[in-house]
């Protein structure tokens, strides 16, 4: 099995999206630590990584993983804009949970330098700032993975409503969304059942955290990732895909 588990991709039998379609008819009515458990230990799906970005709800797919496979490489992408509460707490999660293999991702110090020397990109091309600061050493960390395991799930807003387990990025790389049919009940079940820290700027109105600039409280009824790019068209950083697209479109024009 650790044979079949370390081939390349082009070996994969049949394209990515062939793929994705028999897994996600093979474990349509499974649970998520089914599907879980499936990715991180079946050959099919080669080697996989954890994406997390220490936010809101990250803490329940980290302990997940970390009961079943804490060997898994987790990768967290530090963008040099985030909340020093995020920081603080992925330094908690870090020595409280038994992973073992968490990796922190940056920008090219002499790209960021030449591209964003004051650190204002955001202000005027929020696009541009999540490429150079996450999207590129994202792409550059998976370089070495067949797939990787996300926390998005359908509630979060209304482009994510039929996210199925497996997706597709073109034909080159699986992405896993265990947690895709989860709601928020769930998680908070599974946060207190399992006693598990939670981020502090939740408690501050924060359900969806990402860099410091760009990330606002939400409001009592808002879509919980309403203070994410407020007021702009805007509703995803690019790491995440659509047909093998990046997401950076409107959310009336988004599939």
């Amino acid at each position: 099995m650790a044979k079949a588990r370390a081939m390349p991709r082009d070996l994969h039998p049949g394209p990515v999206a062939e793929r994705v379609a028999a897994l996600n008819a093979r474990y349509r009515h499974h649970s998520a630590t089914a599907v879980l458990e499936h990715s991180l230990k079946d050959a099919d799906l080669g080697r996989v990584a954890l994406v997390s970005s220490f936010g809101a709800e990250s803490v329940v797919l980290l302990h997940l993983v970390s009961v079943i496979a804490p060997e898994t490489p987790v990768l967290f992408v530090d963008t040099r804009m985030l909340f020093q509460e995020t920081l603080d707490y992925q330094r908690q999660l870090a020595e409280s949970l038994p992973l073992c293999d968490i990796r922190t991702i940056r920008a090219n110090p002499k790209k960021l330098d030449f591209e964003d020397p004051d650190n204002t990109l955001h202000q005027f091309n929020t696009d541009s700032c999540c490429n150079l600061r996450k999207v590129e050493p994202l792409e550059r960390a998976l370089a070495g993975f067949d797939g990787w395991i996300t926390g998005r799930k359908r509630f979060q807003n209304s482009e994510r409503g039929t996210l199925d387990f497996f997706e597709n990025e073109g034909d080159f790389r699986i992405k896993v969304n265990p947690l895709a049919h989860w709601g928020r009940e769930d998680l908070e079940e599974y946060i207190v059942n399992n006693r598990l820290p939670r981020h502090p700027l939740v408690a501050k109105g924060y359900p969806s955290i990402g860099c410091a600039p760009c990330t606002s409280p939400v409001k009592p009824g808002e879509d919980p990732r309403a203070g994410r790019w407020r007021g702009q068209d805007k509703t995803e950083c690019g790491i995440h895909f659509i047909d093998g697209k990046a997401v950076r479109l409107p959310k009336e024009n988004a599939a």
